[in-house]
């Protein structure tokens, strides 16, 4: 590495003397979340007093990576975290919800505290609806930060920017992909490999709604794929796994591939069937 390269990327840390650290924004999404559901406290609560003081050390800490100009022009810091502080009632009731519906919608979970400790489905939906919430609050990076890193931990895949429902559970999870404008609404649940992508990745597309919607009640399979922002799967319908879509389903609808066996020359035809 010769000396006029180490220099410009002198330059660049120079430029980035605010950035916070992404183990700073990380810590802080940790310490929310032991906050929140005591599994993940890393130490036991003593006093309320206490507890309240941990609260205010979160709001204090939150501001400092807030004034590193992760903020869309026109947004205070601190009118920013009161916001959001003001908002995580609503986040955790929300987060309650999907817990419920993680554990009454699969027989193998043996306890909601199961569920919260060690379920990567609910790890990544906690994620997203805090990295939800401070996107809406006008924060910048950090929502990204925060989804890519459940990401990286459980492989599922949420853009901070969806727009997802009550009672929503992700069942497994490896390989999901929820795009940013994808619409999802109460009592949807998914398993594992479904993407819910757009039709195409031109750049000039990003205004517009390029992922599908999901509508109340509906249940996608394993491997499913359903792309497009003008598709819409209606309520109360069952996507099978391994279905490409990139049309619409009214309401109650089923589709699901279905396997039809020829003689050995002409071997095997998959079909996909409406009802």
């Amino acid at each position: 590495m010769d000396s006029s390269f180490a220099q410009r990327l002198y330059h660049s840390h120079q430029e980035c003397t605010k950035c916070p650290s992404t183990k700073a924004i990380l810590t802080f999404f940790h310490e929310l979340m032991g906050v929140l559901f005591p599994p993940y406290a890393q130490e036991n609560v003593g006093s309320f007093e206490d507890f309240e003081e941990r609260i205010r050390s979160m709001k204090f800490d939150m501001s400092k990576i807030l004034y590193s100009n992760l903020l869309h022009e026109g947004h205070n810091p601190e009118e920013v975290v009161q916001s959001f502080f003001h908002a995580v009632p609503e986040i955790y009731e929300k987060l309650l919800k999907d817990i419920d519906a993680t554990f009454s919608g699969d027989p193998a979970a043996q306890s909601k505290d199961e569920v919260i400790r060690t379920y990567p489905g609910f790890y990544a939906i906690a994620a997203y609806r805090i990295a939800n919430k401070l996107s809406h609050l006008g924060v910048k990076s950090i929502p990204r930060l925060l989804t890519e890193f459940a990401h990286s931990k459980t492989s599922i895949d949420i853009h901070p920017s969806a727009t997802i429902g009550e009672y929503f559970c992700i069942d497994h999870g490896t390989g999901v992909v929820i795009g940013e404008t994808s619409l999802i609404g109460d009592h949807v649940k998914i398993y594992q490999g479904v993407t819910l992508g757009a039709l195409s990745v031109s750049k000039e597309d990003a205004s517009t709604k390029r992922h599908p919607t999901l509508e109340d009640h509906v249940v996608v399979y394993s491997g499913a794929t359903i792309l497009g922002g003008n598709t819409v799967i209606g309520h109360h319908s069952i996507v099978g796994g391994n279905v490409w879509l990139t049309r619409s389903l009214p309401p109650h609808s089923k589709v699901y591939y279905q396997a039809q066996m020829h003689n050995s020359e002409q071997g095997q035809t998959d079909l996909i069937v409406f009802k």
